[in-house]
């Protein structure tokens, strides 16, 4: 017998799925993944906009790269291979958010395109909106808010992203925030009209999406 739309089989079990979930939470979830250079402001537009959707009444969670290095991700490094499960895992992370109807938002350096054509696999490429958070390296040097470019200078900071460390451009990217050429504000709006149309509750008949 197959499982109700519902449901979502796993084996022999079955378990809640993603759709009875968000009919619960009234919303489609989704990724929102933020990257871009230490000082680009990406940090600073996840915070912003998890707390404006938390105010228009949607369900999230904010997943940032140094919160998670703080625990899950605290023995990881800045290797290649280490960036890449760093990614990986918030990326899962951010799979799991969204089969519970959550709305993930993430801020992540995710320095090479690899690592988001990864992290979109991971979320499925539906569920994923990519944000290019652009600044020069010359303005993130200059805003230095955390004191990192100033480290990586004096040498405490190894492989550091854009110095020791390559950040490649992206090809494409579902939105581009250019924080040289719009304030904070302005950024935050931009971001909110892109995504609310794709947080808008699936309708009951709509085939289900338990991925």
């Amino acid at each position: 017998m197959a499982a109700p739309a519902s449901l979502l089989s796993i084996g022999k079990v079955r378990v809640l799925g993603r759709s009875a979930r968000e009919r619960l939470t009234g919303q489609r979830s989704l990724t929102i993944w933020l990257y871009g250079l230490s000082g680009s402001g990406k940090s600073t537009l996840a915070t912003a906009l998890e707390r404006r959707l938390h105010e228009e009444g949607r369900l999230t969670t904010l997943l940032d790269g140094d919160l998670l290095r703080t625990g899950l991700n605290a023995g990881l490094g800045f290797t290649d291979d280490d960036r890449r499960e760093n990614v990986r895992r918030a990326a899962e992370v951010a799979r799991l958010f969204n089969q519970t109807g959550v709305v993930a938002v993430c801020s992540f350096i995710t320095p090479r395109r690899a690592l988001r054509t990864m992290a979109r696999q991971i979320a499925g490429d539906e569920n994923f909106f990519q944000v290019y958070v652009k600044a020069s390296m010359e303005t993130c040097r200059a805003r230095d808010v955390k004191g990192l470019y100033a480290k990586a200078d004096g040498g405490e900071l190894k492989q550091f992203t854009g110095r020791d460390s390559v950040f490649e451009e992206p090809e494409s990217a579902d939105l581009i925030l250019d924080t040289e050429a719009m304030d904070e504000s302005a950024c935050l709006e931009a971001l909110l009209q892109a995504v609310r149309p794709r947080l808008v509750a699936l309708a009951q008949e709509a085939p289900p999406r338990d991925a």
